[in-house]
């Protein structure tokens, strides 16, 4: 479990008592897997695709998958070919999401998020601020403060060294698909991922701004521990879960 002291443990349990921002009207639980092999992309790919298609026909469940996937870079829909400076470092595949250019690798975990929106609201602005306040609350139970920022999606942390001024670093990003109003894709958390394999690319498109993780921060949070405070603040931000089940 994350470390949590006892005033952050009374927030957190407060906020599981309210009503989810973005549950599902008739509040049946989402299913909750876990990966515990790296996935390579292109299947994790057409494993998200089928099961959003199975959701949209009434075939399957909500399904939040966690993983982690071998390096690589994936383009966004609106990438731009002057944002991959390194285009052999590693494999680079075509995601079809929102966003632009992203790393993921060992140590980053990935959160696909397949869900029915015509259950909840059928507003993708408000999917993505749920999004990130489901990041924002994980992160909280660490003690770390992340914000958001306009004009630049994901999850920021602001540090402070003394002498120096403040800068500002990205620790979550956020990238998502529709289609018949299920969602795909979903958010990536650094928890201990190298933060060198992201100077291949300009992250999301962003040149002033750098990359930070869990463990960069002088927290020595584990993979599971990441995934308790994922799993607690998604209950509260998006409904009940199921217990954890075999991955897709």
């Amino acid at each position: 479990m994350p470390h949590i002291g006892l005033d952050m443990l009374d927030r957190v349990l407060n906020l599981a008592m309210e009503a989810p921002i973005f549950g599902r009207s008739d509040n049946s639980p989402v299913g909750w897997a876990i990966s515990t092999s790296p996935v390579a992309y292109p299947e994790a790919l057409a494993a998200m695709e089928a099961r959003a298609t199975a959701i949209a026909e009434g075939k399957a469940g909500e399904l939040v998958w966690l993983i982690e996937h071998p390096p690589l870079y994936t383009a966004g829909v609106s990438a731009k070919t002057a944002d991959l400076l390194q285009p052999d470092r590693f494999p680079v595949f075509e995601a079809g999401r929102g966003g632009q250019y992203t790393y993921h690798g060992p140590g980053q975990r990935v959160a696909y998020v397949m869900l029915d929106l015509t259950q909840r609201q059928r507003d993708v602005r408000a999917f993505v601020r749920a999004l990130e306040t489901w990041v924002i609350a994980a992160l909280d139970q660490f003690n770390v403060k992340g914000q958001v920022r306009p004009g630049r999606v994901g999850v920021w942390v602001e540090r402070r060294t003394p002498g120096l001024s403040p800068r500002e670093d990205k620790i979550a990003a956020i990238g998502i698909k529709l289609r018949r109003w299920v969602s795909f894709h979903g958010i990536s958390l650094n928890v201990e991922p190298d933060l060198h394999h992201f100077n291949g690319i300009i992250p999301c498109g962003v040149t002033e701004h750098g990359v930070t993780s869990l463990v960069d921060l002088g927290l020595p949070v584990t993979m599971a521990e990441a995934d308790a405070a994922l799993r607690m603040s998604f209950a509260a931000t998006f409904g009940t879960l199921a217990d954890t089940q075999p991955p897709i």
